[in-house]
This record gives structure tokens, C-alpha cells and sequence, in this order.
């Protein structure tokens, strides 16, 4: 039987009068980019500067370096010694969290998405040993005891109670209820500066792209082993869902930097449509992404082990950064390709700029999932507003077509490197672009 010749689909259209449609490869939404909208300013308008009081430096917000007492008690925290070393320390009693400054720190979330209770009443989930074990110890403490009871009862009055309600609850009711400070699945890793180091006004907001490449890095892998650690401390997960919203409208809480990461119990219906379209074609990721971008000049910057590009078929302007690994569990990278993926990760929140609200999310292979996926990171600018237009025909209005976005980055990724502000990486026609580039196909894991 003859096959009939089937072309590959194509996920952008250009039109005569220069707007350009364009369809996602994996979920099937649809988004237009209309001639004449692109024009629209990018980023906040920002305020007349306001001089920072230096009586405030490191208590702008409860993320804050000197406001460590305002989370929950910290599971962790990457510190820098002066060669220049980094250490990750565990299981900080209250006493010592001043005795060292932490770049990076992991916190409970406050306000988790699943709680506790979640996981308790739903599976029977209990606080395993070596955890019950932690928070025995915080608590045999004065001073740790009087922070947990501190933020039990300010999460209490958050969640609209009154202090006859939560007196009532004693302090061995509300200590019950701080059970998901030490064993939740929703954390928060938290960097340290609220602004950058020597900054004078309220402009100067410390962003992903305004770490150092090597900064970055830790940020990154400290993340990657934060998810490995809430698997292993949640035997329930299915995913653990990572995402950094910068900026109150990508719906940050606080302006300072940070990632969270949620467990849940579900892969999530964008997965499961993956996997069905990756049983029909294990190839889909190679082909759909990276070398449909490369065919239509889309790419953004390669190294050895990362490759990036401007994304198609999203809501928002979006920026695809993709492992070419073999292991699909970031976990399971090398250092060297954590490395490369970080660079790229760095690079194009630099190129954005801390002006521009945005979305950075990882995409990676469910735990219990038997069919290989490339780990991905997403970063979507939030620079319009989904309306009625949208929710009547499901066509989504994107003001940034993927080539108007390259040609935003490009330039400022070529300024960048000059600068070493970045790491060192090919860019756009630099870039070899070879077909097939993503591994994961060959992982054995």
C-alpha cells in the first residue's frame, strides 16, 4: 500500500497585511498577533525613583535578608564563604540563622496550595520520622518555639481568625497546625537581595538576569535539588509543579525574587495530552520544537548542552529553553548540563530586563511517567491582559509575534556577552542548529 505524502504542519502563517497566526504544536491553542498591536510599550511604567532609607536596607518585604523570623523555619540555605565556595547547610536551628548569610534559602510557603492537611486527610500521609524528628528538635528550642507560634498565629489571623479563636486553640493546637512548615510540598527558595547590591532608589529591583552567571547557577541547582527533596519526602507526588512569577502582575506576592514549588497528585491535563501525541511520535519534541524554530530562524542562543528559542502558539510572548540531556529528570543532569542550562535560563531574563512582568516555568517528565521528555523552561512575558475577545472564540491575541520577540533579544543578548554580563554562547546565526539536537530519545532512566 502506498502512504500518501504527508507534509509536516505548519505553525505560522504570515498574512499580506502582516499579521501572523500561529497554532501550539502540543496544546492546539491558538493565538494571533494582529498588525499594528504589536506597538504597545513593553514592561511597567515605572514611578519617579524613590532614594531608599538605608535604616530599611534588608527589610523591604518578609523575603528579606534581615527578616528571617517572618517565614517559617527554613529546611535549607546556600551560603557563600568568602573564597568563594558554596555550602548548602540543612536543619538551621532558630539560634544560628544570623550566624551566616544565605544567597539562597528554602522556606516553607505560607499560604500553601496543598496543604498539609491535603495530603493528610486525602492519603493518610503523616510526617515521616526524620521530619517529625526536625521539628521535635526546632521546637525543643525557646527561640525556635517562639517563631513558629509567631507565624502559626500570624498565618491564623491571615486566614481570618480572631485572637479569642486562636487562644482558644492553645499552644499545642496551634503548633498542630504548623505540621506543613516542616512537612508541606509547597516551598519557596528565596534569593537574597530584595534590590541590587549598591542600589540608591525603588527602580533597582534584583531580577533573575541581574545575578551573576555563577549566582544563577546556584539559584538553579539549589531549586532542582529542593524538587528531588519534596519527592522524596512526599511518596503521594506525582509532580512537582515549579514556577518563578516576577512582578505583581505575573502574580508575585512580594517584588523579590523567588521560585515555589508546589507537589500535587496529578501529572496535569497538559501532560497527559503530551504523552498521547509522544506515543504517536517520540519525536515530536525534536521536531515541533528546536528544529521547526531553527527552519524558521527562530533561535536565540545554543551551547553545548541548552539550546533556546522564540516560542510559538503561547498566550503571552514566550521564550523556550530546552535541555539537550539524555536524563529527563533535571535531577539527573550533570553539572555541567545544569550548568548550561542556567546560562540560558540567566541570558534571556537579562535580555528581558526586570521591567517586564513575567512567568518562568519548568516542564520535565512526571515521575511516573514511562516515556522520555526533554526537560524545558518557559519564560512568558505578562504584557497583555486576556479578555472577552479571548474567552468568546478561544483565539488568543499575542501583541509579540516570535519574530518581533528575536529581534527584541537578539540585540541585547550580542550587548550582553560584549559586556560579560552573561556566559559565553552562541547566538542566533551563530548557532549550529543542528537537526535532532535534544537527546532524550536515548535515555535509559
Amino acid at each position: 500500500m502506498v502512504h500518501p505524502y504527508l507534509r509536516e504542519p505548519e505553525f505560522i502563517s504570515q498574512l499580506k497585511d502582516g499579521t501572523v497566526k500561529q497554532l501550539n504544536p502540543f496544546s492546539g491553542t491558538e493565538v494571533w498577533t494582529v498588525a499594528g498591536r504589536g506597538n504597545r510599550p513593553l514592561g511597567l511604567v515605572l514611578p519617579d525613583p524613590v532614594p531608599l532609607d538605608p535604616a530599611q536596607h534588608g527589610r523591604h518585604c518578609a523575603f528579606c535578608e534581615a527578616r528571617y523570623l517572618d517565614t517559617p523555619p527554613e529546611k535549607s540555605r546556600v551560603i557563600r564563604h568568602p573564597d568563594g565556595t558554596w555550602e548548602t547547610r540543612y536543619r538551621i536551628p532558630a539560634e544560628e540563622l544570623e550566624a551566616t548569610k544565605a544567597e539562597f534559602r528554602r522556606v516553607p510557603n505560607l499560604f500553601e496550595i496543598l496543604s498539609f492537611d491535603y495530603w493528610h486527610d486525602n492519603y493518610g500521609y503523616e510526617l515521616p520520622a526524620r521530619v517529625r524528628e526536625r521539628k521535635a528538635a526546632y521546637l525543643s528550642s525557646p527561640m525556635g518555639r517562639q517563631h513558629v507560634l509567631t507565624v502559626v498565629r500570624n498565618k491564623l489571623k491571615a486566614g481570618g481568625r480572631s485572637d479569642e479563636v486562636i487562644e482558644a486553640l492553645g499552644e499545642e493546637g496551634q503548633l498542630e497546625a504548623a505540621s506543613g512548615f516542616f512537612g508541606g510540598g509547597h516551598d519557596v527558595v528565596i534569593a537574597r537581595r530584595h534590590f541590587t547590591d549598591g542600589a540608591t532608589d525603588n527602580t533597582q529591583l534584583a531580577g533573575s538576569g541581574t545575578l551573576t552567571p555563577d549566582e544563577h547557577q546556584r539559584f538553579l541547582s539549589f531549586t532542582v535539588e529542593s524538587v528531588s527533596a519534596l519527592f522524596d519526602l512526599n511518596r503521594y507526588a506525582r509532580y512537582v509543579a515549579v514556577f518563578q512569577n516576577w512582578l505583581r502582575p505575573a502574580g508575585a506576592s512580594f517584588d523579590h525574587l523567588h521560585k515555589q514549588l508546589v507537589a500535587i497528585d496529578e501529572r496535569g491535563i497538559q501532560h497527559e495530552q503530551q504523552m498521547e501525541r509522544l506515543r504517536t511520535n517520540p519525536n515530536i519534541y525534536n521536531e515541533y520544537g528546536p528544529n521547526y524554530a531553527s527552519y524558521r530562524n527562530l533561535v536565540l542562543a545554543e551551547n553545548e548542552h541548552a539550546i533556546a528559542f522564540a516560542g510559538f502558539g503561547h498566550r503571552y510572548p514566550t521564550i523556550e529553553i530546552y535541555s539537550k540531556s539524555e536524563a529527563c529528570d533535571p535531577w539527573n543532569h550533570t553539572e555541567e548540563e545544569l550548568r548550561a542550562v542556567s546560562d540560558l535560563v540567566h541570558a534571556m531574563h537579562a535580555a528581558t530586563g526586570v521591567n517586564v512582568p513575567c512567568n518562568e516555568e519548568w516542564h520535565y517528565r512526571p515521575i511516573d511517567a514511562d516515556l522520555p521528555m526533554p526537560w524545558r523552561v518557559m519564560l512568558k512575558w505578562r504584557t497583555s491582559t486576556v479578555a472577552g475577545f479571548e474567552g468568546v472564540t478561544k483565539i488568543y491575541l499575542n501583541t509579540i509575534d516570535p519574530y518581533a520577540l528575536r529581534d527584541r533579544l537578539v540585540p541585547a543578548l550580542f550587548a550582553l556577552r560584549d559586556e560579560r554580563r552573561i556566559a559565553n554562547m552562541q547566538i542566533a546565526t551563530e548557532c549550529p542548529c543542528r537537526p535532532n539536537s535534544l537527546r532524550y530519545r536515548t535515555n535509559r532512566s
